[in-house]
């Protein structure tokens, strides 16, 4: 689905969906093993490094990293069948699950147990295939390698003399500076609090299952 036919709400979200993200990355790579969560290119880096050193914790743990978002959207592709945005899809349960996932990342982390990082990497992996299923893979609010590939594809084509997309422009923006803010925000929490700051994008995610389930209820009454 083009970004042009996407509500304009979708922005907001974004911001949200990518400042939770930020905020839990920083929360893992400031934790005990030091490990990105939100992302799995340097995990997969890390584990073919590991191989060469033949370092068998690691190696286990790193790929239970990998699997764990994986698994997270694969969890996201099972709820959220389609590639089109639609209000009765059920994209409140996905955060709500997303937000039942990070608790048990902050149960898990704040008992010192390594467990913590997987669910709290799977509640990323959910999150980021709830946006690239109704995006086509424009959104992605988890990591900003795509976004900035994307947008640097954007400002080249028009130098070329192309169209340039403004809307996609201020989304991609919104994306970036919430993800940003997000680990700024973590890093903070995570000086104070540590561990419990994992509380935070819990409560988050909770506030948008159920706002947007108050939204879906109104306007499907409505329509």
């Amino acid at each position: 689905m083009p970004i042009s036919s996407l509500p304009k709400w979708i922005e907001y979200g974004a911001f949200v969906l990518a400042f939770v993200a930020g905020m839990i990355n920083a929360l893992g790579l400031l934790g005990f093993e030091h490990q990105a969560v939100s992302h799995v290119s340097g995990s997969a880096t890390a584990l073919g490094i590991e191989l060469f050193e033949f370092t068998l914790t690691p190696i286990i743990q790193l790929l239970g990293i990998l699997l764990a978002f994986a698994l997270g959207a694969a969890i996201s592709g099972f709820m959220l069948y389609g590639s089109s945005l639609k209000l009765s899809r059920r994209y409140h349960s996905a955060l709500f699950l997303e937000a039942c996932l990070l608790f048990i990342a902050f149960v898990m982390l704040n008992m010192g147990s390594f467990w913590g990082l997987m669910f709290a990497t799977a509640a990323c992996g959910l999150q980021n295939a709830l946006a690239t299923t109704y995006s086509g893979a424009v959104i992605r609010t988890t990591h900003l390698t795509g976004i900035f590939t994307d947008f640097g594809i954007m400002i080249g084509a028009a130098l070329r003399g192309e169209a340039f997309d403004k809307r996609k422009a201020i989304l991609f923006s919104l994306i970036i500076l919430g993800f940003v803010t997000g680990g700024f925000v973590g890093a903070v929490l995570f000086e104070y609090f540590l561990f419990r700051a994992m509380l935070a994008p819990t409560v988050i995610c909770l506030i948008l299952s159920l706002v947007y389930r108050q939204y879906q209820r109104k306007h499907l009454i409505v329509d």
